[in-house]
């Protein structure tokens, strides 16, 4: 099975407490290239982070394998696997899926159940229908998302010098050094402040999100 990603289970002190951890676990024992993650959202919460950095960190090695399907009570500190149905959170899975080129040998999984409360069988039926319905809305909002390509747009230019100049390649590469981002630093003075745009990003990004 793929490692899952999770902390505090079954032991307090987890290799595998979030998806950095795991990675570096396969990386120092040379099985990075046998493994990809399965990756839950509310795992990602209970170890403090967002399901959408966990997505991330294993995108950005292409190691995203497959998806349990969920969402948590982040007010709790344990593991509620609640059905999912938050439409930004589905949108930007399937995004982060559709440019990794897929899941990996992996799929969608539900690994969520009804509330308590819950006691009628109509109640299950309902619960996966808009855990399925969530994810397919993510996936065609996240198919427009990435055709209407202001998003991409926005953040390519936003990190535009990491690609033009010398010492942005040098970095990206992996190459530079603390001490030669120090000299860097030094030498070209205080930069100039540009806006994060941080509100127009989220504007743009639940312009698709909640709108399927």
């Amino acid at each position: 099975p793929p490692p899952d990603p999770k902390p505090g289970e079954p032991m307090a002190h987890q290799y595998n407490f979030d998806s950095e951890t795991t990675l570096g676990f396969l990386d120092h024992h040379g099985l990075i290239e046998q493994y990809a993650l399965n990756l839950e959202a509310n795992h990602g919460t209970l170890a403090g982070h967002s399901a959408e950095h966990e997505v991330e960190a294993a995108v950005s090695r292409g190691k995203l394998g497959s998806i349990d399907a969920n969402r948590n009570e982040t007010l709790l500190g344990w593991d509620t696997d609640m059905f999912p149905t938050d439409p930004a959170l589905s949108t930007y899975i399937m995004k982060r899926v559709i440019e990794q080129g897929g899941l990996q040998p992996g799929g969608l999984n539900f690994d969520a159940k009804v509330r308590r409360e819950s006691s009628d069988i109509e109640d299950l039926f309902i619960g996966h229908i808009n855990g399925m319905d969530s994810y397919a809305r993510g996936l065609r909002a996240a198919v427009k998302l990435i055709e209407d390509g202001t998003l991409d747009s926005m953040r390519k230019g936003r990190y535009a010098d990491f690609g033009k100049t010398d010492i942005g390649r040098h970095f990206s590469s992996g190459q530079a050094t603390l001490s030669e981002m120090a000299a860097y630093a030094i030498s070209s003075g205080e930069p100039k402040q540009l806006s994060g745009q941080q509100e127009k990003y989220e504007s743009v990004f639940n312009g698709f999100a909640y709108r399927g």
